[in-house]
C-alpha cells in the first residue's frame, strides 16, 4: 500500500487547530463538522466546507490547517457567508476543475479570482471588498512554502515579530507540531521547560537558540 502523503494525514485536534492557527475552537469545528442554525419551520444545518480525512479521531490534516488558515484570512477582511464561500468553491469547481482550491496556490491565481468574483456577487460584495480579501489573502501567501501547487510549510504569525517566520509547522519535522524555523525545535517544550523554573540560558546552551527565538516560542504559544 502506498504511504498516505503526510499533508493529507489525520494529524491535528480540534484544539490543537485552534491553538496553532489562533482561532476559535467552536469556529474550526463548524468550518470541519458544520453547524445548525434556526429556521422558521426549525433548524437547519450548514455543510462543513473543510473536507476532513476519514479517521475515527475526528482529526485534521496539515491541508486542512491551511484551509483554515485561508478561511481565517477572509474572515479578518470581510464577515463571510459560510454558505456563500461554499457555493462560489463549488463554482469555481466546476468552471475550472479545481477540487481544493483553498488548500492550493490556486487560490492565489486565476481560479482564487473567479471565486472571489463569485462570492462578491452572491453577497454583494463590491469591487474594493474584493481588492480588500486579496490583499489580505497576499499576506497569506507569503505564510507558506510551496512544492509546485501543494503547501508544505506554515509560518503562522507571532505577536513579537508579525513580519517574520520564526515559527513553522511542516508535516515532515516533529510530527506537524510548531516548531522555532530554524532549529526544528518544540514551541510548546521551550515554553515546558521555562515554566518548570529553567532559565534561558540553560535552553541557549541545549538548543543554540537565540533570545528573540525563545521569546518568540513564548509569543506564539501564550497567544490567545
Amino acid at each position: 500500500m502506498a504511504k498516505l502523503d503526510p499533508r493529507l494525514a489525520p494529524a491535528y485536534s480540534i484544539a490543537q487547530a485552534s491553538h496553532y492557527l489562533k482561532i476559535p475552537a467552536p469556529t474550526v469545528r463548524s468550518w470541519t463538522f458544520g453547524r445548525d442554525y434556526p429556521r422558521q419551520s426549525g433548524k437547519a444545518r450548514f455543510k462543513p466546507v473543510i473536507e476532513m480525512p476519514v479517521d475515527a479521531e475526528h482529526r485534521l490534516s496539515f491541508r486542512n490547517l491551511i484551509e483554515a488558515a485561508a478561511l481565517r484570512a477572509l474572515r479578518t477582511e470581510h464577515e463571510f457567508k459560510l454558505s456563500a464561500v461554499r457555493e462560489a468553491l463549488d463554482y469555481a469547481a466546476r468552471e475550472l476543475k479545481v477540487t481544493d482550491l483553498l488548500a492550493t496556490r490556486d487560490l492565489y491565481m486565476r481560479p482564487g479570482e473567479l471565486f472571489l468574483e463569485r462570492y462578491g456577487q452572491l453577497v454583494s460584495l463590491n469591487r474594493a471588498g474584493q481588492l480588500g480579501i486579496q490583499a489580505v489573502l497576499q499576506g497569506l501567501l507569503r505564510r507558506i512554502q510551496w512544492d509546485d501547487r501543494l503547501a508544505v510549510r506554515f509560518f503562522p504569525p507571532v505577536a513579537s515579530r508579525p513580519e517574520a517566520q520564526p515559527v513553522m509547522l511542516d508535516p515532515n519535522v516533529s510530527f506537524g507540531r510548531p516548531v522555532l524555523t530554524r532549529l526544528g525545535v518544540s514551541t510548546a517544550v521551550i515554553v515546558d521547560r521555562i515554566n518548570a523554573g529553567e532559565d534561558k540560558a540553560e535552553l541557549s546552551k541545549d538548543y543554540g537558540a537565540t533570545d528573540d527565538e525563545l521569546m518568540d516560542a513564548l509569543a506564539y504559544e501564550r497567544a490567545a
